[in-house]
């Protein structure tokens, strides 16, 4: 298994994740880098093979995560799937409508086409791509099976959990442990998943109590708009801002000398968004579903809706607070606010959510004496900043937890700047060193972009018995090391063992036969194939009245025929094709070979003396030959055929092998005559033989003396290679 973050390794921002196992590959999230504007804040896909990703999961809404979607699949030639929560889907329609607006406007003011990553009808088509998925719901695609768990952290976000081939991947996204003003925290899967990818965004810092962080940030407003000043605070369309708004409005009905100062929310899609919330409040916790049943708890009661803001024109002489859009003061309405009110020390800035590198959010922790405006201008920073944490992110404490009750198996980190990762990884580090042995430790990794951890699993075979196969099972009472026999067959990475009566229930097979028949020419007679066919298997049997010969119970049958052919028939498998083919070879063997010719011709002496043969004659008719002496006679033919006489004893087993030895002449001293050259000299050499079977069959030993060594190897080396050829062969 290998995981390659695309974006968001060592940096915050621009999510996206490659999974690769089994063949499959999975990317989670897509999304783009608020610093940066145009194909710069893309992840890393030209990394990547887009048709080759079989399915896209996004967790939630926001940018950062799901942004770059409509370039991946409108741009690139992606033709997976993609899932994403319900309500995910409803806002980030709303979102990327209102980010192609704010793109135009930049590639407007920059003379820059690239900043438009897409356009309104390719968004439209993507929108149309995208299914959904509830939670807890399984859903399966192309062998990988996930469901999505609560992930707290904004409205419909998901963690996913991903199965591949028995594997478990836990992929956490953005979440929350701690329930807040409208939702719940995130659940903690109870199965512990082999990988685990989860976000790092706050490293080792702990948040202040949520009672602490309200009193800052209701404090700070206060101050500032009590003071005379203006309030900024630059929030997202949707997400936290719904978080802040209903705690500003429960502090305003608390506080009457707050009532006359006005509260804005500066969004297009403040109207949308609310309808959204409105539909979807059955995702929420206990405490606003309990409101809803007495009135709508997002109509605010001292929060006024600005569809449109006209910064220029915009009355801001008294006191006031303004939620305005983008959170990270890049640009749009915040930024334009900000330009106006950064030099006078009665306004304010309140930071509530996590600021990204390379944007104007981040810099101002920074605590600048200057900064520069939209237009190029350097200005000094007068107002008041304040930082106060609402992000809807883990702390270290819970991301401790959640990790030490979830127990994966490996560790990655994302979504983080590196120093805040590394100090993470050194924390869980010392924590499992002090409360785990080393072998049941998580190795933790932190890839930078593009970076693959890869990550060896060993094949592990599960099997599912279905069907009658289980019933029998069942009822039997399997026992380790006990037999089961069925056909096991893998759909979808999940191994299963059925009858095969059953393969068409649970399915597309179909159990079936192949026959198959083989006629061979045979003109040997049948004598000759019985001979040969019990020299080279075990257990043939023959019937007496129609002549069939069977191999290995009747796995294969060999019928004769009046018309010089023989039929071989027999149902196709691995040992009965084999044993047609041997038996094939065979057949044509016994009826080309010297030595069968020879036993199926009619007698003649080779060398044999007329008493002999007729002797012989006589044994044949009066019994059947025993294994013992059919052998000794094939010996007693292969000798014949080599040499010039061979006697036999059969009874004991011994051969007398006459063979003429030619020396030839020395050659002849120089200046001598022709007719007085010598001729090369014959000689007859006598080798004594010696041949015992095994009963069985299954061997032979051969002795050869011989008082011309050179003679006596030949001879034995004849013998050594028909005794290796007459090996039966056992199946």
């Amino acid at each position: 298994m290998t995981v390659t973050p695309l974006g968001s390794g060592q940096e915050v921002g621009r999510s996206c994740h490659l999974l690769e196992f089994q063949g499959k590959k999975i990317l989670l999230d897509c999304g783009i880098h608020p610093g940066y504007s145009g194909l710069d804040g893309l992840p890393n896909f030209d990394r990547i093979d887009p048709p080759s990703i079989d399915l896209l999961l996004i967790t939630h809404f926001h940018l950062d995560h799901a942004a770059s979607l409509p370039y991946f699949t409108e741009r690139t030639g992606f033709r997976g799937r993609v899932f994403m929560t319900h309500p995910t889907k409803a806002v980030l329609r709303l979102l990327l409508q209102d980010y192609i607006r704010l793109m135009e406007i930049k590639s407007g003011t920059d003379d820059e086409e690239s900043s438009v990553l897409y356009t309104e009808d390719e968004l439209q088509s993507c929108i149309k791509k995208i299914e959904l998925i509830d939670y807890h719901s399984v859903q399966s695609v192309s062998g990988i099976k996930f469901w999505a768990y609560n992930a707290g952290h904004v409205l419909g976000a998901a963690m996913f959990m991903l199965e591949i081939s028995g594997r478990h991947v836990l992929y956490t996204g953005d979440y929350s442990m701690e329930d807040d003003r409208h939702l719940s925290a995130a659940e903690i899967p109870s199965i512990s998943p082999d990988v685990l990818i989860i976000e790092s965004t706050y490293g080792v810092q702990v948040h202040p109590t949520r009672e602490e962080r309200e009193a800052r940030f209701t404090g700070t407003v206060d101050r500032v708009v009590s003071g005379g000043g203006r309030c900024l605070i630059p929030v997202f369309a949707l997400g936290r801002a719904q978080e802040l708004l209903l705690i500003l409005d429960e502090y305003w009905q608390a506080n009457p000398h707050l009532h006359e100062i006005p509260i804005w929310y500066a969004s297009k899609l403040a109207t949308k968004a609310l309808r959204v919330y409105q539909t979807y409040v059955n995702m929420m916790n206990v405490r606003i579903r309990a409101a809803m049943d007495l009135g709508n708890p997002f109509q605010f009661k001292f929060i006024q809706n600005l569809k449109s803001i006209n910064v220029d024109d915009f009355d801001d002489r008294g006191p006031g607070v303004v939620f305005a859009s983008p959170g990270m003061l890049q640009s749009g309405v915040s930024r334009k606010l900000f330009d106006r009110w950064c030099t006078d020390p009665k306004n304010g800035v309140l930071i509530a959510g996590y600021a990204v590198e390379n944007t104007m959010a981040k810099e101002l922790m920074k605590e600048p004496e200057e900064v520069v405006s939209l237009e190029g201008k350097r200005q000094p920073l007068n107002c008041i900043v304040e930082y106060v944490s609402f992000s809807a992110h883990v702390d270290f404490v819970q991301n401790r937890d959640f990790m030490m009750k979830v127990k994966p198996g490996r560790i990655i980190l994302v979504h983080g700047q590196r120093h805040e990762m590394k100090r993470l990884k050194q924390a869980m580090d010392t924590q499992y060193r002090k409360e785990f042995p080393a072998s049941e430790r998580p190795r933790i990794d932190m890839p930078e972009n593009t970076q693959t951890i890869k990550m060896p699993f060993t094949q592990r075979k599960d099997a599912v018995v279905m069907g009658k196969l289980a019933d029998g099972a069942e009822r039997r009472k399997f026992k380790k090391g006990d037999e089961l026999k069925g056909v096991m067959f893998t759909q979808n990475f999940q191994t299963s063992i059925c009858d095969p009566e059953d393969l068409g229930t649970y399915t597309e097979l179909r159990v079936g036969n192949v026959s198959s028949k083989l006629h061979v020419p045979f003109v040997g007679s049948l004598a000759t194939l019985r001979l040969f066919l019990n020299e080279l298997f075990v257990g043939v049997t023959e019937d007496p009245q129609t002549g069939v010969f069977s191999l290995h119970s009747s796995t294969l049958l060999i019928t004769p025929t009046t018309s010089s052919k023989l039929i071989l028939s027999w149902n196709a498998s691995p040992v009965a094709d084999m044993l047609a083919d041997a038996a094939v070879a065979l057949i044509m063997h016994s009826q080309t070979s010297a030595a069968s010719i020879r036993i199926t011709s009619k007698p003649c002496n080779h060398g044999i003396r007329e008493g002999e043969e007729k002797e012989d004659n006589k044994k044949k008719k009066k019994e059947e030959l025993s294994p013992r002496s059919a052998r000794l006679k094939i010996v007693n033919r292969l000798l014949l055929d080599q040499f010039s006489r061979v006697e036999a004893d059969y009874d004991g087993g011994k051969f007398t092998v006459t063979c003429e030895k030619t020396t030839p002449p020395p050659p002849p001293p120089e200046g001598a005559e022709e007719d007085k050259m010598d001729v090369e000299e014959k000689k007859t050499v006598e080798c004594f033989v010696t041949v015992r079977f095994e009963e069985d069959g299954s061997g032979c030993s051969v002795r050869v003396e011989c008082e011309e060594g050179e003679q006596g190897r030949l001879v034995q080396d004849s013998l050594k290679q028909l005794a290796t050829a007459m090996q039966p062969i056992d199946l």
